[in-house]
């Protein structure tokens, strides 16, 4: 990553402050902080003893498990559409 393209952005998720670089725009990234943000607050919600930690990683479990079922539609999509074209 060239430092010409990055972005620096300070976010707030679940109550904490973290500054993250990246080459998508400020706007991206607020996106995504938020995203996380409401993912930890829906799963609190549900289980509100959970330490700040353990809340972290089930709230990463629950985030690459939407994003593998979303990869194996995606997969399932471009077969279909290769039997068309075919």
């Amino acid at each position: 990553m060239s430092g010409e393209n990055k972005n620096r952005i300070t976010v707030d998720i679940y109550g904490q402050q973290y500054t993250i670089v990246g080459e998508e725009s400020s706007g991206h990234i607020r996106l995504v902080a938020s995203m996380v943000d409401d993912k930890m607050r829906e799963i609190n919600s549900k289980n509100p003893y959970l330490d700040t930690g353990k809340l972290a990683v089930l709230t990463a479990v629950n985030v690459m498990n939407d994003y593998l079922k979303i990869k194996d539609e995606i997969y399932q999509l471009e077969l279909e559409l290769k039997k068309v074209k075919d």
